[in-house]
């Protein structure tokens, strides 16, 4: 009876630590994805907390479960260089930056929508905007539609279609980054109007010049307390790896987990924002 009771409680350990991995992960720009090398898998919740639970196959699920680089890992730039800064990170996700300086912090949240959305085959789904505030869908750029920015607008000139291959979505996402950024983002994105409502996926945003964005990965909560814990992960300046960033407020880069109830303003290594600043894809 006592074997099978510590049987018992070592599955409970296991079950609050790591999240199940989802059915079908569809992280497409990989053919080498393991749940073993996943967030979910690599970076335990806090002491006394449990991830909450998400519908799978959810954006909320996929971002849970991607894919990192094996150990901490470095984050590097665009150029192939190592940034300057290597204390500010848990762990790098395992997603490639490209050798452009393009990718930067709003580029790569539209960078995991996207490739979720696209993993889902949900094209119709994939559209962001200009700063020009044009809408740019994907569907258009398959139907041979290509975005012409003259001055302040944009025109579009006719190619031949092709099909929604992975090369299709690296040259529009090519072009989204270029005319987008922190600015257009925020204003394609809706308020969260109550912080206790945060969901994985959420965003936070200053859109300005320069802005900042950072995406919510994993969201744990309390057992008792019913307190809650987040993950975040970002790109910055230049165009580097996404990678989880660490918690300055509590004094070890190791600890990666903010409080939701984090007052006013949100301190993260390389930026600060208000609360009111949060934001989620419709």
């Amino acid at each position: 009876m006592q074997y099978r009771t510590i049987i018992f409680c070592f599955i409970a350990i296991i079950h609050a630590t790591t999240a199940h991995p989802p059915a079908d992960p569809l992280y497409t720009w990989t053919d080498d994805y393991r749940s073993s090398e996943s967030i979910a898998s690599r970076i335990p919740p806090p002491e006394g907390y449990d991830r909450i639970s998400v519908a799978p196959g959810s954006f909320q699920d996929w971002l849970r479960h991607l894919p990192v680089k094996p150990g901490k890992g470095k984050v590097y730039l665009h150029n192939g260089k190592e940034k300057p800064r290597q204390d500010l990170h848990v762990a790098v996700v395992d997603i490639d930056v490209g050798t452009e300086n393009l990718q930067q912090c709003a580029d790569a949240v539209i960078r995991l929508r996207a490739e979720y959305l696209y993993a889902r085959q949900r094209y119709a789904d994939i559209h962001f905007n200009f700063t020009s505030g044009e809408t740019i869908p994907f569907t258009k750029w398959l139907q041979g539609y290509r975005p012409q920015v003259i001055g302040n607008s944009v025109q579009w000139k006719k190619l031949p279609p092709e099909d929604a291959t992975r090369e299709a979505l690296g040259e529009y996402l090519k072009t989204i980054f270029i005319y987008a950024g922190s600015y257009s983002l925020e204003r394609e994105l809706q308020p969260v109007r109550d912080r206790d409502e945060m969901q994985i996926g959420d965003v936070f945003i200053e859109g300005a010049f320069p802005g900042h964005a950072m995406i919510v990965v994993d969201i744990a909560e309390h057992r008792a307390a019913r307190k809650r814990a987040f993950l975040l992960a970002q790109s910055f300046m230049p165009a580097q790896h996404i990678h989880l960033v660490g918690n300055p407020n509590k004094g070890e880069a190791s600890d990666p987990w903010y409080d939701l109830d984090f007052g006013d303003e949100l301190r993260t290594p390389e930026w600060t924002f208000r609360k009111a600043q949060l934001r989620r894809f419709p």
